[in-house]
Parts: structure tokens; C-alpha cells; sequence
């Protein structure tokens, strides 16, 4: 495997007397596919909040492609968020603008390059992700899996280093969450991106992970290939696959 580019030791935070993170450690390798799971409510969202800096821990260490984040102040953290794109559930495009007004938009904010320059790199991207000839249409004109792929286009434009995906699969009909894994594994293969899902999709996350963790009460119960969490012996994680229904566990065995 692939050096670490988040390597995450002993993370704690709580608000007031809810403790949430309660000691996560967590690695993510560059060029992989790492899906964190776990039920709602255990703190996935606060992990990532972490990661990116916009939460501060109560203690534990973060580093970011070798660089410890947690005590960073907010100028020297804004180049690293550089490094980072987010894909969010329902694209979080502006419906009001076409397309390519969306994935060049971060061009706009960030560089100074003109028209022309950005609109080629729009396309590009757009291409590289499967998609031609969509670049004047709206996003009410896409279909819900285009939506996602012009999603991600403008979350790499400004090509990070790392891309989140923050419960990609929610709400979608199965072909539609096979679209959505083939999406994740085209940015890795054709943009060479870092992937960390947050998800609770147990199907889809052991198609396409390299590395599955699962959060669970505040830490990581498990982390490995998906063939070791599948046949992992502890007994919350494999409650949670028999539940998810996508094991060969009985009831019995997963007591």
C-alpha cells in the first residue's frame, strides 16, 4: 500500500458532556479508495470536519500529506484545504447556472485565467468523467447520475489532492449507486485522486474499497481490505453487515 496522505492518531472531541470521537486512529492511503462506515450518529460527519479543519480536536494529531494541521492557524489551513474537494449528496450545484458556469466557478474564485483558458479545462474535466456535449445545459436537464459527475468535475477543477464524498449513495436506486461507484473509480484512475467516502452503503462500500473502517460508538471498530472487515469476528461489526444485508451471515452467527 501506498504511503499515508491522512494519518489520523488517537482523535477526541466532544460537545459538552457528549463525547463523539472518544480516540480515532485512521489512515488513508494516496491513490486508494478508503470508505468510512457506521451507523448514523457515530460521529462520521465530525470526522470529516476534522479532516478538513473546520473542527478543532480536544486532543489527538491530524496530518495532512505529512503535515500536522490540528494547531495550524486559519491562513496557514486555507492552503490546506486547498488540497481537498467535496462531493456532497445532492451535488450542491447552482441551479441557475449552466454547467459549465458551475465547474468553472472555482477557476473564477481562485485563479486568473480567462474565459477560454477555464472554459477548456471545464470540458475537459467533463470528459475525462464521462460526460460530453452537456456543458450549456442545466443542471435540471441532467439526470441525477450526471448531476453527481458534474458534481465532481467542479470538485477537482482545481485539482486536489484528496476528494471527499460525503454520503454519495443516499436515496439512490441501486444501478444509480453502481453509476456513482464506476464515478469514484474513474477520478482514481483517470485524476489520480485520493477518494475518502463517508458512507453506510455496506454494498457499494465492498465493491469499490481498498480500505473499509468502521466507526462505531465514538471509534474505529474495525479497518482493512473489505474481504477482512466481511470476515472480521467482532461482533458489532458483524451485526451491522448482517443488518446491511450484505453478508452470508445467518442471525445466528452474527449474535
Amino acid at each position: 500500500m501506498a504511503a499515508p496522505i491522512v494519518s489520523i492518531r488517537g482523535l477526541r472531541k466532544s460537545f459538552d458532556d457528549n463525547a463523539v470521537l472518544k480516540g480515532v486512529d485512521l489512515e488513508v492511503e494516496e491513490g486508494g479508495i478508503t470508505v468510512v462506515i457506521g451507523p448514523s450518529g457515530c460521529g462520521k460527519s465530525v470526522l470529516v470536519k476534522h479532516v478538513i479543519g473546520l473542527l478543532k480536536p480536544d486532543s489527538g494529531t491530524i496530518e495532512i500529506d505529512g503535515q500536522e494541521i490540528t494547531q495550524l492557524p486559519e491562513r496557514q489551513m486555507t492552503a490546506v484545504r486547498r488540497k481537498f474537494g467535496m462531493l456532497f449528496q445532492q451535488s450542491a450545484l447552482f441551479d441557475s447556472m449552466s454547467v459549465l458556469d458551475n465547474v468553472t466557478f472555482p477557476l473564477v474564485e481562485h485563479t486568473h485565467l480567462n474565459q477560454r483558458e477555464m472554459r477548456d479545462l471545464a470540458i475537459q474535466r467533463l470528459q475525462q468523467l464521462g460526460l460530453t456535449d452537456v456543458e450549456e445545459k442545466f443542471p435540471s436537464e441532467l439526470s441525477g447520475g450526471m448531476r453527481k459527475r458534474v458534481g465532481l468535475a467542479r470538485a477537482t477543477i482545481l485539482d486536489p489532492r484528496i476528494v471527499i464524498y460525503d454520503e454519495p449513495m443516499t436515496g439512490l436506486d441501486p444501478i444509480m449507486c453502481e453509476n456513482v461507484e464506476e464515478m469514484i473509480l474513474t477520478a482514481r484512475q483517470e485524476l489520480k485522486i485520493t477518494s475518502l467516502v463517508v458512507s453506510h452503503d455496506m454494498a457499494s462500500t465492498f465493491r469499490m474499497a481498498d480500505k473499509v473502517a468502521m466507526l462505531f460508538n465514538g471509534r474505529v471498530e474495525v479497518q482493512g481490505t473489505s474481504e477482512e472487515v466481511r470476515s472480521s469476528r467482532n461482533e458489532t461489526v458483524r451485526r451491522f453487515i448482517y443488518l446491511s444485508g450484505t453478508g452470508p451471515l445467518t442471525l445466528e452467527e452474527a449474535r
